[in-house]
């Protein structure tokens, strides 16, 4: 499996991550989904957590605002993304326990590291799969 993120989408969803550090921050994934997945608009979300330094929610009634805008483009959902702003671009316990979107790609964006990394996963309904990001 793989996702396709252009270039300046990536630019878009690592500067959010940037200008929200030290809390996560999330967003929609908007394109073509399949496999492989394209990724043509990135919207970011408020992070509505509790926790927001450790955990990532969008409020319902965003989510539901956001796929009205994504389905008034003619796109449709590719997924999500949110930041570890101390921690590895790959899910953790929370974000198992979390996923709900079966078949939909999860992208992680670690600023942990010297230089922004970039993790890509499908949730399978019980576990998350890695999928390959190809930048276009």
């Amino acid at each position: 499996m793989t996702l396709e993120l252009p270039e300046a989408v990536r630019t878009v969803i690592s500067e959010h991550a940037h200008d929200g550090s030290p809390e996560e921050v999330v967003g929609v994934l908007a394109g073509h989904h399949g496999d492989p997945s394209i990724v043509e608009q990135a919207y970011p979300a408020t992070n509505a957590s509790e926790t927001p330094e450790t955990r990532y929610e969008i409020a319902p009634s965003e989510v539901i605002e956001l796929l009205d805008r994504i389905d008034d483009t003619g796109y449709g959902l590719v997924g999500f993304y949110h930041s570890h702003p101390h921690g590895p671009a790959q899910p953790s316990e929370t974000d198992e326990r979390q996923a709900a979107w079966v078949g939909y790609s999860y992208v992680i964006v670690s600023l942990a590291g010297r230089d922004v990394d970039f993790g890509s996963w499908r949730w399978r309904g019980d576990s998350f799969e890695r999928e390959s990001i190809r930048i276009i």
